[in-house]
């Protein structure tokens, strides 16, 4: 009975619907059946499929290839999810009746459907570039090929390696002229140090490595300190043990870095604000007023690959003729419409929504970046799709996403994130994110503290892609079996550092900082959300991060042989969606992610004790340990109201077994007095006269099958029945089920609404948490980023910095009155948190 009417009673149960049986009388996937039945339908050649359909052509952001891609994904989500196809194409431009609705009626909706909504932001693409070593007299003496070089080895490299130029999304267009200065990673310690060395960077050009911090920032750096121009390379001292000096040869015929690759990508200021750099904060409409952006470069940069980066270093290496380099980066600026792919599932409870995400973009192809990711999610709509055919609904509502223009810059959540900031405030419970789910052999999560058990526990269940016996969870140690003597000092430091910083977290889950698209979610509403898949160590085969090279080829050679890991992630990815969907109270941890928040208060006090600023943090640490008190509480009631609420729902479906197999006793008892009895298929719990009504009672019943043990006597059967009924009478109304005299009091449906707007009232304090750290001040110098608890640092980019605001005080301004303000404004958002989740 509870596999049949469970769902139903629930779903009444959240929500103004009587309480009644439904109609339906076959059982319906819920809980672990349901997740047992997802599970077996990702699989390795329909992965492999997805991939090839997304990853065998170029598909950059605003192209014609790119709406292709988004309608392929419209189509599969008008297919798994149901969806009739209209007879035009539910193309919608952002800010019309259309899109608006589209969005904002979702917690209206009674059948899942799918759309394509179109932002309009200002990007840019190549036209022309350039780059040449020139001699006193001004005329060219060496010239760039700055061209990838691909042949038919791998033969979408050969075919597509000069669709998509090399070059910088959102780049500033022009030229320039001057001497080289090499600054290593580009990071702020690196230009810091060249400065104390005395080296003027005026009038320079400077050269660095990618790696470290987000290539905007590498920019940003070289533009602050008054170069003219920016060149990044990709170094093979930063590919660890898989390099030509061990011995590897290069791909195509190895798995070693092709020389000639090159790595393409942004270079916006992603630490100052994601998203259109011409609308911050507000969505990019087709009419949309546009502001000079000012989280772009105002000088120009191109980026290189190592066959060309050799002959620049060997310019400024001691005895190199240190000649002018002359740069060219023309580009066209202008609105190119962007197109996200969205599908919805409706599910009981219309208010809380999980937003599933993965942009659909790509630089060239991008089989690892993001179409392993796009592989992943396929299947894991390919498993919901199977669920919904037999008959599963969610409890909450499920919001599927393709995003686009991620590679820009964040641009497609993000201009959703700021079109719908409201709703998503209100409705939005979790956002789980997918980027690449393969570049490497190492499973890394991210996740906010709250979502940290959640993923871990998932990863435990779900099997190792490779390694029988083991678990998901365990390939977080992972690493490649390609080894070799050699490998550069500072590089294996540097990735050591990475490694301890993104297992910060006492669970192992990475921080979110930012770099794809749970950005909005995290740094400007407050979403608990998380971000997963397996990335490269330094003895993989070399990622061709944004290359051409980052081909179906390599993937099913070198990157996933076999997809394997592309499975693991989509059975992780859907358990995900599934236990958030239908949990009766949402797996948010709210106590350990107010234990580590004293972590991250001890590392600032650590920061703060190596400088000479007094600043009293022991107001921020009475508040953090008001939180952690209000927290413990928060626990125990939420652990309270799902066990009164489960309880009643396994009090109401025994009820209904027992009710069940009385009314077969009392059609067999009819039978032996020579009367019909009703068909079962129509007979309702009304159905029989009161004569004739079998009563309840436990003891009658086997406690494990719910049937009688005997047969039924004729004699008294009519009788107790009729007592038993006129006692129900006495003491009030039924759940759902009407007699002539009115409703029977068997179960008690006030206690079961009651029972479930308990849990609905932790849920809400659940969802609230993360909000709890949002501040409309945000954070200095760049007020897009409202998240006071964690933020990309502002010299990282993609790495998370914990307190930020706090920390960047001591550790970039350098300034005690700014550190106490911001102690202060801390304090304050965690004391008003602790009193907005007290039970």
């Amino acid at each position: 009975m509870l596999e049949m009417q469970g769902p139903h009673w629930i779903a009444s149960a959240f929500s103004d619907s009587p309480l009644g049986r439904h109609p339906r009388r076959r059982k319906v996937l819920f809980g672990k059946k349901a997740e047992q039945k997802f599970l077996t339908v990702p699989n390795a050649e329909s992965a492999i499929a997805a991939s090839r359909q997304y990853a065998t052509k170029p598909h950059m952001a605003g192209t014609p290839g790119d709406f292709e891609t988004a309608k392929d994904f419209l189509k599969l989500l008008q297919k798994e999810l149901g969806v009739s196809t209209p007879s035009t194409l539910p193309l919608y431009s952002a800010g019309t009746p259309e899109s608006r609705n589209a969005t904002l009626g979702i917690t209206e909706l009674k059948a899942p459907t799918a759309w394509i909504d179109t932002y309009y932001p200002v990007m840019n693409t190549p036209l022309d570039h350039s780059l040449e070593i020139l001699g006193e007299d001004g005329t060219p003496l060496w010239t760039a090929a700055l061209e990838e070089v691909a042949d038919d080895t791998d033969p979408e490299a050969g075919k597509y390696y000069d669709a998509v130029t090399t070059w910088h999304g959102l780049s500033k267009g022009g030229s320039a002229k001057g001497k080289l200065v090499y600054a290593n990673y580009g990071r702020k310690e690196d230009y810091d140090e060249l400065v104390a060395k005395g080296v003027n960077l005026n009038g320079t050009i400077v050269i660095t490595r990618y790696g470290g911090i987000f290539r905007g920032l590498k920019v940003k750096g070289a533009q602050e300190h008054g170069a003219v121009a920016c060149l990044i390379y990709s170094d093979p001292r930063d590919d660890g043990t898989v390099t030509i000096e061990n011995g590897y040869a290069p791909y195509p015929h190895g798995p070693a870095r092709n020389p000639n690759s090159v790595q393409r990508g942004s270079t916006q200021f992603l630490s100052i604000y994601p998203g259109d750099p011409t609308t911050p904060g507000y969505p990019s409409y087709e009419n949309s007023t546009r502001t000079d952006g000012t989280n772009i470069p105002s000088i120009p940069s191109l980026p290189l690959s190592w066959a060309n980066a050799q002959v620049l270093l060997k310019e400024i290496q001691e005895g190199g003729q240190n000649r002018t380099i002359s740069l060219v980066n023309n580009v066209d600026d202008r609105v190119i419409p962007i197109w996200n792919t969205m599908g919805v599932i409706p599910g009981h409870i219309k208010d809380e929504v999980v937003v599933v995400g993965n942009h659909r973009d790509a630089w060239v192809m991008g089989a690892s970046d993001p179409s392993s990711g796009t592989a992943s999610i396929h299947e894991v709509i390919r498993g919901l799709g199977e669920l919904l055919r037999n008959g599963w609904t969610p409890l909450r509502t499920i919001v599927i996403a393709s995003w686009d223009a991620e590679e820009y810059g964040l641009i497609g959540s993000t201009e959703w994130g700021e079109d719908f900031a409201d709703w998503i405030n209100d409705h939005v419970v979790a956002y789980i994110n997918l980027d690449s789910s393969v570049s490497g052999s190492r499973f890394r999560p991210l996740a906010t503290p709250s979502l940290a058990h959640f993923v871990r526990s998932i990863a435990e269940e779900v099997e190792h892609p490779t390694k029988p016996g083991k678990t998901l969870w365990d390939a977080t140690k992972d690493r490649g079996v390609l080894t070799g003597d050699h490998i550069d000092a500072e590089s294996l430091a540097a990735y050591e550092a990475s490694e301890v910083e993104a297992a910060s977290d006492s669970t192992g889950v990475g921080l979110l900082g930012s770099g794809s698209d749970f950005t909005v979610f995290v740094q400007r509403t407050g979403v608990a959300s998380n971000n997963i898949g397996f990335s490269s160590t330094l003895q993989d085969p070399v990622y061709h991060y944004h290359s051409v090279f980052d081909s179906e080829r390599w993937m099913e050679m070198y990157g996933d042989p076999g997809f394997g890991r592309h499975v693991a992630i989509a059975k992780h990815l859907g358990l995900q969606v599934i236990r958030l969907a239908d949990s009766i109270v949402l797996p948010i941890n709210t106590t350990h992610h107010a234990y580590e928040l004293e972590h991250y208060l001890n590392k600032v006090e650590s920061i703060a004790s190596t400088t000479s600023l007094d600043v009293d943090f022991s107001g921020l640490r009475s508040a953090i340990h008001s939180l952690q008190k209000a927290s413990a509480k928060l626990d125990h009631e939420k652990t309270k109201a799902e066990k009164k609420f489960k309880k009643l729902l396994r009090r109401l479906a025994w009820r209904h077994t027992v009710r069940r197999n009385l009314r077969r006793a009392a059609c067999r008892l009819r039978k032996l007095l020579g009367k019909e009895c009703a068909h079962p298929h129509h007979m309702r719990d009304d159905a029989a006269p009161h004569a004739e009504k079998a009563f309840e009672c436990s003891s009658m019943t086997n406690s494990k099958t719910g049937f009688l043990p005997f047969q039924p006597r004729i004699g008294r059967a009519p009788a107790w029945a009729r007592e038993h009924h006129a006692r129900e009478e006495q003491n009030g109304a039924a759940v759902g089920e009407e007699t002539a005299h009115g409703k029977r009091p068997s179960f008690p449906a006030k206690k079961f609404k009651k029972a479930a707007k308990r849990v609905r009232a932790v849920n809400q304090k659940l969802k609230a948490f993360e909000r709890g750290f949002i501040h409309e001040g945000g954070i200095k110098d760049r007020e897009w980023y409202r998240n006071l608890d964690v933020a990309p640092g502002k010299w990282l980019g993609y790495g998370a910095t914990t307190f930020p605001a706090l920390t960047e005080a001591f550790t970039i301004e350098k300034n005690a009155t700014m550190a106490q303000y911001e102690a202060k404004r801390l304090q304050e958002l965690i004391e008003k948190l602790a009193h907005e989740i007290k039970v």
